[in-house]
Formats: C-alpha cells, structure tokens, sequence
C-alpha cells in the first residue's frame, strides 16, 4: 500500500522567488499545498498565480505577527507600523503591553484579504514562527470560525526528534503548542499532527536527511513543513533564511527525491477538496 506524504510548503506570497519556486513545485506534484502570508502589498497579484490551483492544492493562511509590516498599521502590536520580533511579542501580550485586540484585528485583517481574493476560506491555518500556537492566536481561532461547521485544518504539535540541536528546537515549538491539539480538537477544527521539518536552517545540507526520515516515518495524519524558495531582492528585504530555501527546492524538485519516494512506497499526498 502506497504511503502518503503531507509535504506543505510555507510563506507563500513573501518575495516573487518564494511564490514561483512553490508554483513550480505544487505544478510537478512535489507539495500538497501552502500557506499563504496575505499582508503584502503584492498578495492580490499572487493569489491570482495561485488561484488556478484552487480544488488542486491546499491552499492555507499563514498568520503572520512578527517581522513584517503590518496590515492594520500602527497600533499597540505595532507601534511604527511593523510587527514585532517573536522575542518582543508573547511577554507582553501576556504583560497587557500589546492589547489582545490589535492582534486579533491583525489577524482578521489577514484573514480577509486571504478570503477576497480568492473567494474562499483557507483549507488550513498555520503560523509563520508558530505564532498560530500563541493563546491570543487560539482565542482568535475559536471565535472567527465560531459559527463554521467546516471549520479549516491546524498545523498541530511537533513531534520528538533525534539530534540535540533540533531536539531544543523542537522542545520550544512543543512548549508554545503546550495543549494546542487536544483544546482545538475539542473546538472543532481538525489538527494535522505530528509536524515535522524542523531543522537548523543554518546547515541547509540537513534538510534532505530530515525529509527522507519523514518519508519513512511519518503518518498520514501528520505534516511536513518546509521553505523552498528561489532568492531575489525583495526577499532579501524581508527574510533571513536564504540558503536554504534555495537548498530546499533544489532537493524538493531533483530526480533523487523522485526515486526515493518510489523505492520507499511513497507519494506525495494530493489535495482532495
């Protein structure tokens, strides 16, 4: 029996390169799907790339609250116009610093750019940085989609890993997702659990071995999350991670990965709407 893969790849709609080089791979059937980062002045044009793929891929949002400029522009999660860094943002939501009603009017303001433009809901939610595990992002969650029966699907928990230096990594997602499966479940959303991708982006020569491990172990349930992408300026404005994502895509898209998913059994997993 064939094993499924859940190959999603995130921050679609960050810088031209990210966005072609996941259009190219969703076209060669190498990702099930995205998410999106709807906040960009560009998103309309690129979502209308994507919008082919709509029935064809799983298309998700990417909740977006540090680094970037943000949609509602100033406010107390912004008070210049751009969101915080990960390190200046769950302390002092929880302090008060930063009102939970700015980040939930972020939020909806994602959202709805996500859902104008292409006429739709998200298949799935996730978070750029995790920052989907945050308690105001899970409050956010429960009331937008109060009144959905069909409510999207979460990225969930990670699962264990094997090298010390992912294992503290992934030890700080698991402790942000502390009872994020079980409480959303128990709200009504399906959870995509284990996730796994987690890797040093610093060392991009890691992340075909951690693929090829999920190719092997991972259940169907669960998710990989990865960062494939081609570089270009505008990313160079906005990201960090460059090397890998170039890394990524070049193993994503290469005739090894073809051969490894046939020697294992494997697929890719299609989107089925």
């Amino acid at each position: 029996m064939t094993r499924r893969l859940r190959l999603i790849a995130d921050d679609y709609g960050l810088a031209p390169g990210v966005s072609a080089a996941i259009l190219e791979l969703i076209e060669r059937g190498r990702l099930t799907g995205t998410s999106c980062m709807a906040g960009f002045p560009e998103w309309e044009a690129e979502a209308g790339r994507i919008k082919p793929f709509v029935g064809r891929a799983a298309l998700g949002l990417h909740l977006t609250l540090t680094d970037q400029p943000a949609v509602t522009g100033r406010s107390s999660l912004a008070p210049e116009g751009k969101l915080p860094p990960l390190g200046a943002l769950a302390l002092p939501i929880r302090r008060g610093q930063i009102a939970s009603r700015d980040v939930e009017a972020e939020l909806d303001a994602q959202h709805d750019r996500f859902v104008a433009a292409l006429g739709r809901e998200p298949d799935f939610i996730d978070g750029h940085q995790h920052v989907h595990f945050l308690p105001v992002s899970r409050a956010w969650l429960r009331k937008r989609f109060a009144v959905n029966a069909d409510k999207p699907a979460l990225r969930g928990a990670p699962a264990r890993a094997g090298s010390l230096a992912t294992a503290l990594k992934v030890a700080a997602v698991a402790a942000l997702a502390a009872g994020f499966d079980g409480s959303m479940r128990q709200a009504g959303f399906p959870v995509m659990r284990p996730l796994t991708g987690l890797y040093d982006w610093r060392h991009p020569d890691r992340f075909a071995p951690t693929l090829l491990a999920a190719v092997e172990t991972l259940p169907e349930e669960g998710l990989f999350m990865c960062h494939p992408g081609h570089i270009d300026e505008t990313l160079r404005s906005r990201d960090a991670m460059l090397a890998a994502r170039e890394a990524e895509f070049a193993f994503l898209a290469s005739d090894d990965f073809g051969v490894h998913l046939s020697r294992a059994g494997a697929e890719v997993m299609r989107f089925v709407g």
